[in-house]
Protein backbone atom coordinates (compact mmCIF):
# COMPACT_ATOMS: atom_id res chain seq x y z
CA UNK A 1 0.00 0.00 0.00
CA UNK A 2 3.01 2.26 -0.50
CA UNK A 3 1.88 5.13 -2.71
CA UNK A 4 4.45 5.96 -5.40
CA UNK A 5 5.25 9.40 -6.78
CA UNK A 6 2.71 10.60 -9.35
CA UNK A 7 -0.48 9.35 -7.71
CA UNK A 8 -1.05 12.43 -5.54
CA UNK A 9 -1.07 16.13 -6.35
CA UNK A 10 0.94 18.79 -4.54
CA UNK A 11 -1.79 19.92 -2.15
CA UNK A 12 -2.49 16.38 -0.98
CA UNK A 13 1.21 15.63 -0.52
CA UNK A 14 1.76 18.80 1.52
CA UNK A 15 -1.38 18.27 3.57
CA UNK A 16 -0.47 14.71 4.49
CA UNK A 17 3.09 15.75 5.36
CA UNK A 18 1.69 18.34 7.77
CA UNK A 19 -0.80 15.95 9.37
CA UNK A 20 1.74 13.16 9.73
CA UNK A 21 4.40 15.54 11.07
CA UNK A 22 2.08 17.04 13.68
CA UNK A 23 0.97 13.60 14.87
CA UNK A 24 4.53 12.31 15.11
CA UNK A 25 5.58 15.38 17.09
CA UNK A 26 2.79 14.63 19.55
CA UNK A 27 3.78 10.95 19.60
CA UNK A 28 7.37 11.89 20.43
CA UNK A 29 6.15 13.81 23.47
CA UNK A 30 4.14 10.79 24.61
CA UNK A 31 7.14 8.52 24.24
CA UNK A 32 9.19 11.02 26.25
CA UNK A 33 6.70 10.84 29.12
CA UNK A 34 7.12 7.05 29.34
CA UNK A 35 10.82 6.84 28.53
CA UNK A 36 12.73 4.00 30.19
CA UNK A 37 15.43 1.46 29.42
CA UNK A 38 12.96 -0.68 27.45
CA UNK A 39 12.51 1.96 24.78
CA UNK A 40 15.83 1.66 22.96
CA UNK A 41 15.97 -2.12 22.40
CA UNK A 42 12.26 -2.51 21.65
CA UNK A 43 12.18 0.32 19.10
CA UNK A 44 15.14 -1.16 17.26
CA UNK A 45 13.89 -4.72 17.30
CA UNK A 46 10.33 -3.85 16.31
CA UNK A 47 11.48 -1.68 13.41
CA UNK A 48 13.67 -4.51 12.15
CA UNK A 49 10.94 -7.12 12.52
CA UNK A 50 8.30 -5.02 10.78
CA UNK A 51 10.64 -4.36 7.86
CA UNK A 52 11.48 -8.06 7.55
CA UNK A 53 7.81 -9.01 7.78
CA UNK A 54 6.85 -6.55 5.07
CA UNK A 55 9.32 -8.25 2.72
CA UNK A 56 7.22 -11.42 2.72
CA UNK A 57 4.28 -10.95 0.36
CA UNK A 58 1.62 -13.65 0.60
CA UNK A 59 -0.89 -14.39 -2.20
CA UNK A 60 -4.58 -13.73 -1.66
CA UNK A 61 -7.67 -14.15 -3.82
CA UNK A 62 -8.00 -12.37 -7.15
CA UNK A 63 -4.36 -12.47 -8.21
CA UNK A 64 -3.30 -10.04 -5.48
CA UNK A 65 -0.67 -10.24 -2.74
CA UNK A 66 -0.45 -8.70 0.69
CA UNK A 67 2.18 -8.31 3.36
CA UNK A 68 2.39 -7.59 7.06
CA UNK A 69 1.66 -3.98 7.90
CA UNK A 70 2.70 -4.43 11.54
CA UNK A 71 1.10 -1.35 13.05
CA UNK A 72 -1.02 -3.15 15.63
CA UNK A 73 1.72 -5.66 16.40
CA UNK A 74 4.09 -2.80 17.17
CA UNK A 75 1.44 -0.93 19.16
CA UNK A 76 0.58 -3.80 21.51
CA UNK A 77 4.29 -4.22 22.31
CA UNK A 78 5.52 -0.63 22.26
CA UNK A 79 2.39 1.45 22.72
CA UNK A 80 0.84 3.42 19.85
CA UNK A 81 3.13 6.46 20.10
CA UNK A 82 6.37 4.48 19.96
CA UNK A 83 4.87 2.20 17.31
CA UNK A 84 4.21 5.21 15.10
CA UNK A 85 7.88 6.15 15.41
CA UNK A 86 8.97 2.60 14.55
CA UNK A 87 6.71 2.40 11.47
CA UNK A 88 7.91 5.81 10.32
CA UNK A 89 11.51 4.62 10.54
CA UNK A 90 10.64 1.62 8.36
CA UNK A 91 8.83 3.79 5.80
CA UNK A 92 11.74 6.22 5.52
CA UNK A 93 14.23 3.39 4.98
CA UNK A 94 11.96 1.77 2.39
CA UNK A 95 11.52 5.06 0.55
CA UNK A 96 15.12 6.25 0.50
CA UNK A 97 17.02 2.99 0.14
CA UNK A 98 14.61 0.75 -1.77
CA UNK A 99 12.46 3.18 -3.78
CA UNK A 100 9.37 1.66 -2.18
CA UNK A 101 6.93 4.55 -1.94
CA UNK A 102 7.55 7.97 -3.40
CA UNK A 103 9.35 10.77 -1.62
CA UNK A 104 6.52 13.18 -2.41
CA UNK A 105 4.06 10.60 -1.04
CA UNK A 106 6.07 9.81 2.09
CA UNK A 107 3.78 11.99 4.18
CA UNK A 108 0.72 10.14 2.89
CA UNK A 109 2.31 6.73 3.46
CA UNK A 110 3.33 7.73 6.97
CA UNK A 111 -0.14 9.04 7.69
CA UNK A 112 -1.83 5.87 6.42
CA UNK A 113 0.53 3.19 7.69
CA UNK A 114 2.24 4.87 10.63
CA UNK A 115 -0.61 6.93 12.07
CA UNK A 116 -4.08 5.81 10.96
CA UNK A 117 -3.28 2.09 11.02
CA UNK A 118 -1.41 2.31 14.33
CA UNK A 119 -3.73 4.53 16.35
CA UNK A 120 -6.95 3.33 14.72
CA UNK A 121 -6.00 -0.31 15.16
CA UNK A 122 -4.83 0.22 18.73
CA UNK A 123 -8.15 1.88 19.61
CA UNK A 124 -9.98 -1.26 18.49
CA UNK A 125 -7.56 -3.39 20.51
CA UNK A 126 -8.17 -1.36 23.68
CA UNK A 127 -11.93 -1.53 23.21
CA UNK A 128 -11.77 -5.31 23.08
CA UNK A 129 -9.46 -5.43 26.12
CA UNK A 130 -11.81 -3.17 28.08
CA UNK A 131 -14.79 -5.45 27.54
CA UNK A 132 -13.09 -8.84 27.83
CA UNK A 133 -10.35 -10.23 30.01
CA UNK A 134 -7.84 -13.03 29.85
CA UNK A 135 -5.14 -14.08 27.43
CA UNK A 136 -7.65 -14.98 24.75
CA UNK A 137 -8.96 -11.41 24.67
CA UNK A 138 -5.43 -10.12 24.04
CA UNK A 139 -4.92 -12.39 21.05
CA UNK A 140 -8.40 -11.96 19.60
CA UNK A 141 -8.30 -8.21 20.21
CA UNK A 142 -4.96 -7.95 18.41
CA UNK A 143 -6.27 -10.00 15.48
CA UNK A 144 -9.43 -7.90 15.08
CA UNK A 145 -7.46 -4.68 15.49
CA UNK A 146 -4.90 -5.82 12.90
CA UNK A 147 -7.66 -6.48 10.35
CA UNK A 148 -9.23 -3.09 11.08
CA UNK A 149 -5.86 -1.35 10.75
CA UNK A 150 -5.43 -2.60 7.18
CA UNK A 151 -8.93 -1.51 6.17
CA UNK A 152 -8.50 1.89 7.84
CA UNK A 153 -5.17 2.46 6.08
CA UNK A 154 -6.76 1.47 2.76
CA UNK A 155 -9.61 3.91 3.36
CA UNK A 156 -7.11 6.68 4.12
CA UNK A 157 -5.24 5.90 0.91
CA UNK A 158 -8.50 6.00 -1.05
CA UNK A 159 -9.41 9.40 0.39
CA UNK A 160 -6.02 10.77 -0.64
CA UNK A 161 -6.34 9.39 -4.17
CA UNK A 162 -9.79 10.96 -4.45
CA UNK A 163 -8.54 14.27 -3.03
CA UNK A 164 -5.84 14.35 -5.69
CA UNK A 165 -8.36 13.62 -8.44
CA UNK A 166 -6.66 10.34 -9.26
CA UNK A 167 -9.86 8.29 -8.97
CA UNK A 168 -13.53 8.90 -8.03
CA UNK A 169 -14.06 8.65 -4.28
CA UNK A 170 -17.05 6.31 -4.33
CA UNK A 171 -15.32 3.85 -6.63
CA UNK A 172 -11.78 3.89 -5.22
CA UNK A 173 -13.01 3.75 -1.60
CA UNK A 174 -15.13 0.68 -2.32
CA UNK A 175 -12.46 -1.19 -4.29
CA UNK A 176 -9.61 -0.33 -1.91
CA UNK A 177 -11.47 -1.36 1.24
CA UNK A 178 -12.84 -4.59 -0.25
CA UNK A 179 -9.45 -5.58 -1.61
CA UNK A 180 -7.66 -4.88 1.65
CA UNK A 181 -10.39 -6.51 3.74
CA UNK A 182 -9.17 -9.79 2.24
CA UNK A 183 -5.50 -8.88 2.74
CA UNK A 184 -6.32 -7.94 6.33
CA UNK A 185 -7.15 -11.58 7.10
CA UNK A 186 -3.48 -12.43 6.61
CA UNK A 187 -2.48 -9.48 8.78
CA UNK A 188 -4.84 -10.69 11.51
CA UNK A 189 -3.47 -14.25 11.40
CA UNK A 190 0.18 -13.16 11.57
CA UNK A 191 -0.47 -10.66 14.35
CA UNK A 192 -2.45 -13.19 16.40
CA UNK A 193 0.33 -15.78 16.03
CA UNK A 194 3.10 -13.41 17.13
CA UNK A 195 1.12 -11.83 19.97
CA UNK A 196 0.01 -15.26 21.21
CA UNK A 197 3.63 -16.41 21.29
CA UNK A 198 4.80 -13.30 23.15
CA UNK A 199 1.99 -13.56 25.71
CA UNK A 200 2.95 -17.16 26.48
CA UNK A 201 6.72 -16.70 26.51
CA UNK A 202 7.40 -13.07 27.53
CA UNK A 203 4.21 -11.40 28.80
CA UNK A 204 6.35 -8.65 30.33
CA UNK A 205 6.94 -7.32 26.80
CA UNK A 206 3.28 -6.38 26.38
CA UNK A 207 2.52 -2.67 26.60
CA UNK A 208 0.10 -1.39 29.23
CA UNK A 209 -1.17 2.22 29.13
CA UNK A 210 -0.02 3.28 32.57
CA UNK A 211 2.73 5.56 33.81
CA UNK A 212 3.76 2.97 36.39
CA UNK A 213 7.49 2.34 35.92
CA UNK A 214 8.20 -0.89 34.06
CA UNK A 215 11.20 -3.11 34.74
CA UNK A 216 14.16 -2.59 32.43
CA UNK A 217 15.00 -5.16 29.79
CA UNK A 218 18.34 -6.81 29.31
CA UNK A 219 19.42 -5.03 26.15
CA UNK A 220 21.71 -7.78 24.88
CA UNK A 221 19.12 -10.54 25.30
CA UNK A 222 16.27 -8.61 23.68
CA UNK A 223 18.36 -7.13 20.89
CA UNK A 224 20.14 -10.39 20.07
CA UNK A 225 17.05 -12.59 20.02
CA UNK A 226 14.80 -10.04 18.32
CA UNK A 227 17.35 -9.14 15.67
CA UNK A 228 18.14 -12.81 15.04
CA UNK A 229 14.46 -13.56 14.42
CA UNK A 230 14.12 -10.54 12.15
CA UNK A 231 17.22 -11.47 10.13
CA UNK A 232 15.99 -15.05 9.88
CA UNK A 233 12.67 -13.90 8.45
CA UNK A 234 14.45 -11.57 6.03
CA UNK A 235 16.97 -14.13 4.79
CA UNK A 236 14.83 -17.26 4.68
CA UNK A 237 11.35 -16.05 3.80
CA UNK A 238 11.87 -13.02 1.53
CA UNK A 239 12.92 -15.18 -1.46
CA UNK A 240 9.58 -16.99 -1.11
CA UNK A 241 7.54 -13.78 -1.35
CA UNK A 242 4.75 -13.73 -3.91
CA UNK A 243 5.41 -11.79 -7.09
CA UNK A 244 1.74 -10.87 -7.53
CA UNK A 245 0.84 -7.15 -7.42
CA UNK A 246 -0.09 -5.80 -4.03
CA UNK A 247 -3.48 -4.34 -3.19
CA UNK A 248 -2.80 -0.79 -4.34
CA UNK A 249 -1.13 -1.96 -7.56
CA UNK A 250 -4.11 -4.19 -8.32
CA UNK A 251 -6.58 -1.38 -7.69
CA UNK A 252 -4.51 1.04 -9.79
CA UNK A 253 -4.58 -1.45 -12.65
CA UNK A 254 -8.33 -2.02 -12.31
CA UNK A 255 -9.19 1.69 -12.19
CA UNK A 256 -6.68 2.72 -14.84
CA UNK A 257 -4.35 5.07 -12.97
CA UNK A 258 -1.35 2.75 -12.67
CA UNK A 259 0.46 4.54 -15.49
CA UNK A 260 0.62 7.70 -13.38
CA UNK A 261 3.33 6.16 -11.18
CA UNK A 262 6.66 7.94 -11.55
CA UNK A 263 10.11 6.58 -10.82
CA UNK A 264 11.72 8.33 -7.89
CA UNK A 265 15.32 9.37 -7.54
CA UNK A 266 18.18 6.89 -7.59
CA UNK A 267 18.18 4.47 -4.66
CA UNK A 268 21.09 2.16 -3.83
CA UNK A 269 18.87 -0.92 -3.41
CA UNK A 270 15.96 -0.03 -5.71
CA UNK A 271 13.30 -2.72 -6.05
CA UNK A 272 14.92 -4.66 -3.20
CA UNK A 273 17.82 -5.80 -5.37
CA UNK A 274 21.55 -5.61 -4.68
CA UNK A 275 23.54 -4.33 -7.67
CA UNK A 276 25.95 -6.88 -9.10
CA UNK A 277 24.15 -9.90 -7.60
CA UNK A 278 22.57 -11.76 -10.49
CA UNK A 279 20.78 -14.53 -8.62
CA UNK A 280 17.28 -13.13 -7.85
CA UNK A 281 16.82 -15.12 -4.62
CA UNK A 282 20.25 -14.12 -3.32
CA UNK A 283 19.78 -10.49 -4.30
CA UNK A 284 16.40 -10.40 -2.53
CA UNK A 285 17.79 -12.05 0.59
CA UNK A 286 20.76 -9.69 0.79
CA UNK A 287 18.53 -6.64 0.29
CA UNK A 288 16.20 -7.86 3.02
CA UNK A 289 19.16 -8.51 5.32
CA UNK A 290 20.62 -5.04 4.74
CA UNK A 291 17.25 -3.35 5.15
CA UNK A 292 16.62 -5.17 8.42
CA UNK A 293 19.97 -4.00 9.78
CA UNK A 294 19.36 -0.45 8.55
CA UNK A 295 15.97 -0.29 10.27
CA UNK A 296 17.33 -1.72 13.49
CA UNK A 297 20.30 0.64 13.48
CA UNK A 298 18.28 3.73 12.53
CA UNK A 299 15.59 3.15 15.17
CA UNK A 300 18.15 2.26 17.84
CA UNK A 301 20.22 5.34 17.03
CA UNK A 302 17.22 7.66 17.17
CA UNK A 303 16.02 6.12 20.42
CA UNK A 304 19.52 6.23 21.97
CA UNK A 305 20.04 9.87 20.96
CA UNK A 306 16.60 10.78 22.23
CA UNK A 307 17.26 9.08 25.55
CA UNK A 308 20.62 10.78 25.91
CA UNK A 309 19.02 14.16 25.27
CA UNK A 310 16.42 13.45 27.95
CA UNK A 311 19.11 12.56 30.49
CA UNK A 312 21.32 15.57 29.91
CA UNK A 313 21.48 17.95 32.87
CA UNK A 314 19.23 20.98 32.57
CA UNK A 315 20.73 24.37 33.34
CA UNK A 316 19.23 26.08 36.34
CA UNK A 317 17.64 29.52 35.77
Amino acid sequence: MHIPDGYLDTKTCLGTYCLAGATLAWAARQVTARWNDRTVPLLGVMSAFVFAGQMVNFPVAGGTSGHLLGGVLAAVLLGPAAAAMALTTVLIVQCLLFQDGGISALGANTLNLGVVAVFGGYLVYRLVRNYFSGTRSIVLGAALAAWCSVVLAAAGCALELASAGTAPLRLVLLVMTLTHAVIGLGEAAITAAVVGFVVRVRPDLMYEPTLTPTPPLAFKAVATFGLAVSVGVALLLSPLASGLPDGLERVASQLGFGERAQAGGASPLADYAVPGVHQPWLSSSLAAFLGTLFCFGAAWLVAWAFGRWLRRPRSQP
